[in-house]
């Protein structure tokens, strides 16, 4: 029997949380998880993503569930002389499961250009993490351009394959406009669903295992609306009340046409 594809409920915590709140949030989590039949059943996925410094606390307050707990970025290189950089190597051993790569911040702010996030993407493949790929156009544009976008940020970070035939690993691919990101609402919904439709069905010729999930200011309410045209959301701000997770939670749960996704599990 083929199982269906989880929904991914993942939420960056950016550098809003001290370790000590990172702990409360990620027990009361925890709580919620332990009541919600899809993380139970592995129907839904939970990713937080905390600081580094917060992800030994979130790892032990989540121990015993199936929330996941991820990183927002890493190192291109596992080893070697790079001051204050983080492994994927060390991210892995640890216990993580995900890490953020190619936000727009790390582009914007970090300069961190195509040829790094490919770098970054091909080191969490290495060390076995699921990348969370962030892609999304800089301004407003229409959703056939958006799309065209997005397709070409995710084929530069992923690696050359010699052999076609050969399956890359998991990539959850997050849409996330640049101009939508920290805004006071998200894109409009008929945009995102025809971006996302758009590049699935390009990338479904390309990738076998693979997520759309929607990203920039992102909330309650927003999966209901897209209607199954995403995978999932990637929350941020709206997500630093735990109720407000247990809203999308019940969204995820709730029947709704899925998505024609890239693969199964």
């Amino acid at each position: 029997m083929i199982t269906p594809a989880p929904t991914t409920v993942a939420i960056s915590l950016k550098m809003y949380f001290s370790n000590a709140r990172t702990l409360d949030y990620c027990r009361a989590l925890t709580a919620l998880a332990r009541n919600d039949e899809g993380v139970q059943t592995g129907a839904t996925d939970l990713v937080v993503l905390p600081t580094f410094v917060a992800i030994p606390s979130a790892l032990t307050a989540v121990r015993g569930t199936n929330v996941r707990i991820g990183a927002q970025d890493l190192a291109a290189e596992d080893t070697g002389p790079f001051t204050g950089e983080v492994s994927g190597a060390e991210l892995a051993e640890v216990g993580c499961t995900h890490v953020e790569v190619g936000h727009a911040e790390r582009r914007t702010l970090f300069g961190e250009t195509d040829s790094v996030v490919a770098a970054k993407t091909r080191a969490a493949f290495r060390n076995g993490l699921v990348p969370i790929l962030c892609v999304g156009e800089p301004s407003p544009t229409d959703p056939a351009t958006a799309a065209d976008i997005c397709v070409r940020q995710v084929s530069s970070a992923l690696p050359d394959r010699r052999d076609e035939d050969a399956a890359l690993p998991r990539v959850i691919v997050a849409y996330e406009p640049y101009w939508a990101i920290g805004a006071p609402h998200p894109a409009p919904t008929s945009h995102v669903a025809e971006v996302c439709q758009r590049a699935r069905a390009t990338l479904t010729r390309h990738l076998q295992d693979f997520a759309i999930i929607y990203g920039g200011s992102a909330g309650p309410g927003l999966l209901t609306d897209l209607d199954g045209n995403v995978d999932g959301l990637f929350l941020g701000r709206f997500a630093h009340d735990p109720q407000a997770v247990a809203g999308v939670l019940a969204e995820a749960a709730a029947p709704r046409v899925p998505a024609t996704r890239g693969a199964n599990r």
